[in-house]
C-alpha cells in the first residue's frame, strides 16, 4: 500500500457481529499475518462483540493475554498498520486517549461521556459520508466528517442525581467539567502599574 491512499475496504462489519477470523481479515487486506497482528485484531474484535472501544494500553493488555512477549511498541505498530489497512478505526476524543475499534466500513459516529469517558457507537442519520459539509471548503475535497457527541452517560447521570438527592435518572446541572484544559488568564490592575513617564 505504498500509494498513500487507504485501500478500499475488503469487508464491511457494519452491524454484523465480529466473527471474521483475524487471519483471514489480515490476508484479505494484504497484510502479512503475524502472531502480534492476530492478537491485536482479536482483542479488538472481542471488545467489539462487547460494544467497547479500547485505548492502546487496553489493547496491549488484552493482546498480551493472547500472545506472550508483545511489547507496547509492537502494539502501536500493529494498530498503525491495521488502521492504515482499514481494518481498525482510530477515534480521538479531545482531552482523552485515542480509542480503537473494528467497526469500519460504515459512517457511524460516537457518544462520549464527559464524566467517565464511556464511548458508544451511534448510527449516522444521513448515512453516506460525508454527512456534513462545511460552509466553505477552501478547495478541499471533503470525503468524511467525524462527529463526536458529548454528554453524560445514564450511569453517571444516575450516580450524580443520587449524590445530589434527586430522582434516579434525572440529569443534574452540568458540573462545569470540560474535556479541554482550563484557560489560564492573568489580570493586571492598570491603576497600580507604572507606565513610562510616571514618576
Amino acid at each position: 500500500m505504498k500509494s498513500g491512499l487507504i485501500p478500499v475496504l475488503l469487508r464491511d462489519w457494519g452491524h454484523a457481529p465480529a466473527t471474521t477470523e483475524p487471519t483471514a481479515a489480515l490476508r484479505a487486506a494484504g497484510l502479512r499475518v503475524t502472531g502480534q497482528r492476530v492478537a491485536v485484531l482479536g482483542a479488538l474484535d472481542h471488545a467489539r462483540a462487547e460494544a467497547r472501544h479500547l485505548t492502546a494500553a487496553e489493547v496491549a493488555t488484552a493482546a498480551r493475554g493472547r500472545t506472550a512477549g508483545i511489547s507496547t511498541q509492537a502494539v502501536y505498530d500493529c494498530l498503525d498498520a491495521l488502521t492504515h489497512a482499514g481494518l481498525v478505526r482510530r477515534i480521538e476524543p479531545a482531552g482523552r486517549p485515542a480509542l480503537y475499534e473494528t467497526r469500519v466500513g460504515d459512517n457511524h459516529h460516537h457518544l462520549v461521556c464527559r464524566a467517565c469517558g464511556h464511548t458508544v457507537d451511534v448510527d449516522c442519520t444521513h448515512g453516506a459520508a460525508p454527512c456534513l459539509t462545511p460552509d466553505a471548503d477552501h478547495g478541499f475535497v471533503v470525503d468524511e466528517a467525524e462527529v463526536l457527541f458529548w454528554g453524560v452517560c445514564p450511569a453517571c447521570a444516575a450516580s450524580a442525581a443520587h449524590a445530589a438527592g434527586g430522582p434516579v435518572g434525572a440529569v443534574p446541572p452540568p458540573s462545569g467539567r470540560s474535556p479541554w484544559p482550563p484557560v489560564r488568564t492573568r489580570t493586571t490592575d492598570l491603576r497600580s502599574t507604572p507606565t513610562r513617564g510616571d514618576p
